[in-house]
């Protein structure tokens, strides 16, 4: 009796051992995930919880900025939004389409450095 020659490898074993595999990966990284530390905060009476607040920024076409309405310098602007919660307080952006660029970057640089996380910023529907 003769024996084949050996030219190919038959791939089909090695790929339904990769995929068990990947199953248990899956699976196992699912429930890592879920060993966090169960803790029950306790209760008061006097719990205050604060609004997120709701901030605008406008950006006319000769670069001069408002900050909910009201005329502000860029340092001033800085101050303002320094004592904001990044986390939760929202920033609303409007720029007029023919302010020149640098003004809508330095406002952004700005949020980008106080680390703020809810940034509209406003445009038109055509």
């Amino acid at each position: 009796m003769r024996r084949k020659r050996f030219t190919s490898m038959n791939v089909v074993p090695f790929i339904d051992i990769v995929l068990v595999l990947l199953v248990i990966v899956l699976a196992t990284a699912s429930f890592a995930t879920k060993n966090q530390l169960s803790i029950n905060l306790p209760t008061s009476s006097s719990e205050t919880k604060e609004k997120p607040k709701q901030i605008v920024i406008a950006i006319d076409k000769q670069g001069n900025y408002t900050y909910n309405g009201q005329d502000i310098s860029l340092a001033d602007m800085t101050q303002k939004l320094s004592i904001l919660d990044p986390t939760s307080d929202a920033i609303s952006l409007y720029t007029d389409e023919a302010a020149d660029f640098k003004y809508f970057v330095s406002v952004i640089d700005i949020l980008k450095n106080k680390k703020f996380e809810k940034i509209s910023i406003v445009t038109k529907s055509e």
